[in-house]
C-alpha cells in the first residue's frame, strides 16, 4: 500500500510549530537517548557508577600493595510508559466540513498538536517530578528567586551547591518556573541591560543564554508538591557526623516527614532533600537523605528538625545526573493492522513521535505515541532552588 501518511507531513510539520512554542525547558536539559528503536514497558537500562576513591600512603616494598579492588555501583532506569493520543475522522465528517468550506487540515493539525502537546508535557511533568531525588536545596520556600534586584545570589548559591558536591567541569543546567524567570527578566538589570550584559537577548527576546555557568530554561512542569505535616520532631541523641545520610528520630513530634521533603537541622543552615521519610515521627523511625548526606554534623543531643514550607521546585543539574529514553512503543514481530507508520521528531523538545494510521470501517484513526522512562543517575549532581 502507498506511503498514506506522506501527504500528511507538512500538516504535522505545522503541528510541530505550535508544539514547539510551549514551556518545555527539562527536556532539552537532560542526558537523552531518543532513538527510534522500539522498546517494551519494563525493560531496564543500567549504567555503572564508579564509587569513590581512597588513598593509601606510599610505602618502599619489593611488591606493590595488594589493594584496589572496588565494588562498582549501577544505576537503572526503565521505559515506564507507553502513551498514545488517538485522533479519529469518518467520510461523513470530512464530507461535511469539506462542504461547508471548513479546512479538514487545520483542524486535522490542529488535532496533532494537541496530541503531540498532551505526551510532550507528560514527559516534561515526569522529568520535573524527579526533584524527589535532588542532595539539597537553596533558596526560600515561599519566595521566587531573583527577586532582589541586581542580586544574583540564587545561581551562585546553586553553582557552590554542585561545586561542593564535586560536579566540576559539567554542562549545569538550570530550569525555572514562571515566577523566577519573571523576576530575572524584570528585576536583574545587569541581564537586560545591554551595555551590562553585552547582548540584547534579554533585552529584546526575554531570554539569556547561560548565566554563571548555568543554561537557563523556562519549564510549565515545574512543581510544588505537598509537604508533610511533621512538627516537634528531633533526633535522638546519637550524634550523627558529616556525610552520615541515615538519620534516627527520637519518639517524639506530631505528623508526618514525607519522601522529597526538604528538612532542616537546628543549628544547621544546609536545606536536606528526604528520600525515605517517616509516616509517623512520633514512633521514632528514620529518615533517609540524599547523597552527599549531612554537610555538618549533629551533635549527641536531641536536635530540632523542621519540614521546609511548601514551595516550587525548580531545579538545576549537571546534564549528566537526570536521564531521558523514549522509543517508539513496542510491536509484534507480525506486525499489527496498521496501514501506515512513521516517525516525526520536534526539532524543539527533541521528542520523536510515533505517527500510525489506522484503516477502519468507513472511518481512519490516527495515533501520536511515545515510549519513555526517566531515572535521576546522579543525585548529588541535582539541587532544588525553592520559590
Amino acid at each position: 500500500m502507498a506511503n498514506t501518511l506522506t501527504g500528511l507531513i507538512p500538516t504535522m510539520y505545522n503541528a510541530l510549530d505550535l508544539v514547539s512554542r510551549e514551556m518545555v525547558g527539562m527536556i532539552p536539559a537532560v542526558s537523552s537517548d531518543m532513538t527510534h528503536t522500539r522498546a517494551a514497558v519494563g525493560q531496564t537500562v543500567t549504567s555503572h557508577v564508579a564509587p569513590a576513591a581512597t588513598a593509601t600512603d606510599i610505602t618502599p616494598a619489593v611488591t606493590p600493595p595488594n589493594d584496589g579492588d572496588q565494588t562498582i555501583g549501577a544505576k537503572s532506569m526503565t521505559i515506564t510508559k507507553a502513551r498514545r493520543v488517538p485522533v479519529r475522522w469518518n467520510g461523513e465528517e470530512k464530507r461535511g466540513l469539506d462542504n461547508n468550506g471548513a479546512s479538514y487540515n487545520i483542524i486535522l493539525r490542529d488535532q496533532f498538536a494537541q496530541a503531540m502537546r498532551t505526551l510532550t508535557n507528560e514527559v516534561e511533568g515526569d522529568l520535573a517530578g524527579l526533584h524527589i531525588y535532588a542532595s539539597r536545596a537553596t533558596g526560600t520556600a515561599g519566595t521566587a528567586p531573583f527577586g532582589t534586584a541586581g542580586d544574583l545570589s540564587d545561581t551562585a548559591g546553586a553553582l557552590r551547591l554542585l561545586e561542593d558536591n564535586g560536579a566540576q567541569g559539567l554542562d549545569f543546567q538550570m530550569v525555572l518556573g514562571a515566577a523566577a524567570m519573571q523576576n530575572l527578566r524584570g528585576k536583574q538589570s545587569g541581564l537586560f541591560k545591554v551595555n551590562e550584559a553585552g547582548r540584547e537577548d534579554m533585552l529584546r527576546n526575554g531570554i539569556t543564554d547561560r548565566l554563571q555557568n548555568f543554561a537557563l530554561r523556562n519549564s510549565a512542569g515545574i512543581k510544588r508538591p505537598a509537604k508533610g505535616t511533621g512538627a516537634s520532631a528531633t533526633t535522638n541523641n546519637a550524634g550523627y557526623a558529616v556525610g552520615a545520610t541515615t538519620i534516627t528520630l527520637a519518639s517524639a513530634g506530631t505528623g508526618t516527614i514525607l519522601a522529597g521533603d526538604v528538612i532542616t537541622f537546628a543549628g544547621d543552615a544546609n536545606q536536606y532533600v528526604v528520600v525515605t521519610g517517616d509516616s509517623d515521627v512520633s514512633n521514632g523511625g528514620t529518615l533517609t537523605l540524599a547523597a552527599p548526606g549531612l554537610m555538618q554534623a549533629i551533635p549527641a543531643a536531641a536536635t530540632n528538625i523542621t519540614v521546609v514550607n511548601q514551595a516550587w521546585r525548580n531545579m538545576y543539574f549537571a546534564r549528566s545526573a537526570i536521564a531521558l529514553a523514549t522509543r517508539a512503543p513496542a510491536l509484534p514481530e507480525q506486525g499489527d493492522s496498521a496501514a501506515d507508520r512513521m516517525i516525526i521528531t520536534d526539532p524543539i523538545s527533541g521528542l520523536s513521535f510515533e505517527i500510525s494510521l489506522y484503516l477502519q470501517y468507513r472511518q481512519v484513526q490516527y495515533e501520536v505515541a511515545l515510549a519513555w522512562g526517566v531515572a535521576a543517575i546522579k543525585t548529588e549532581h541535582i539541587g532544588l532552588l525553592l520559590g
